[in-house]
């Protein structure tokens, strides 16, 4: 087991997946200190309430990574893709993972996504059909991670967010929920697979706290395999309210509002998907989260009209 006496730093604590992680971790009796751009906004407040310990900093600034990583001796890392086409991912995640390797850091826990590392099997790869550097520089850090020389790492790869039902992440993924209605690319009979974000937290935390468990592992992570119907069935059966499914071309989907690179991934989902084996997961003792417990314990986050 790890020395609970060393700090754990926690890159994106006030995100989904990072601010999991920290809730857990504090929860065990963990030290949790997070980099953050804002000490004082109300996310991070929230956690300073808890006794995390907040420093101002920034990924790109390599004296707050130095500082940050002062008596740590595990990370957690989880990164934000490269949207705006700054070579942001690679460039943070490349920084990071040198930094806690010249402070001496011992474990690093970092997650990615599911499927990251077959992209080249794609149907559809050869002829770009798929935000091809999203996909490659989840693998490159991935791999970074596991040759940088640490006595204990992990490799989470979550596949799709349940959270991203639930507001603020549902105003840009699922807008017309507030409507009652899934609005989707998705194909009738395409089954995603769905992992609740506190479920991230915990196995990041368990691996945390118990490295040789889980060293040198990449773990696919999903509890469930579900259509929109199916979504829309367990989320009308807990909210008492009628939900509908509206499968339409991704051209349709473009059309109603739904940003280009959704409903690319949602192309994507229907020709590839994460294919997480959600058996082995239970094998191994995960405890995952059902969509309806999920959706039970989130309702106040759900907006519907």
């Amino acid at each position: 087991m790890t020395d609970s006496s060393d700090a754990v730093l926690v890159i994106g604590a006030t995100g989904m997946q990072g601010g999991a992680t920290a809730r857990h971790l504090l929860a065990s009796g963990r030290k949790v200190r997070f980099l953050t751009r804002n000490p004082d906004s109300p996310t991070s407040r929230v956690l300073v309430d808890m006794n995390a310990q907040a420093l101002g900093g920034d990924l790109d600034d390599r004296r707050s990574l130095e500082e940050a990583m002062e008596g740590v001796g595990s990370v957690f890392s989880v990164l934000l893709p490269d949207f705006d086409r700054s070579d942001r991912e690679r460039r943070q995640g490349f920084a990071l993972i040198d930094a806690a390797r010249n402070a001496g850091v011992r474990q690093f826990v970092h997650t990615s996504v599911a499927q990251a590392g077959n992209h080249s099997s794609f149907p559809g790869w050869s002829e770009k059909r798929w935000n091809q550097k999203y996909w490659t520089d989840k693998w490159e850090v991935e791999e970074a991670v596991r040759s940088a020389g640490f006595e204990s790492w992990t490799v989470l790869q979550p596949a799709f967010m349940m959270d991203n039902l639930a507001e603020p992440k549902a105003r840009a993924m699922f807008p017309h929920l507030r409507e009652g209605v899934l609005f989707s690319a998705l194909l009738p009979e395409t089954r995603l697979d769905w992992v609740a974000g506190d479920d991230v937290g915990a196995l990041a935390t368990s691996a945390l706290n118990d490295p040789q468990r889980w060293h040198g592992e990449t773990i696919p992570l999903a509890s469930e395999k579900l259509t929109m119907s199916e979504v829309a069935s367990r989320l009308g059966h807990v909210l008492g309210a009628q939900i509908d499914v509206s499968h339409v071309s991704p051209d349709e989907a473009r059309a109603k509002g739904l940003a280009p690179g959704w409903v690319n991934a949602q192309e994507w989902i229907n020709a590839v998907g994460y294919r997480v084996d959600i058996d082995s997961l239970s094998k191994r003792g995960a405890q995952m989260t059902s969509m309806v417990d999920w959706i039970a314990g989130n309702r106040q986050h759900i907006s519907l009209a």
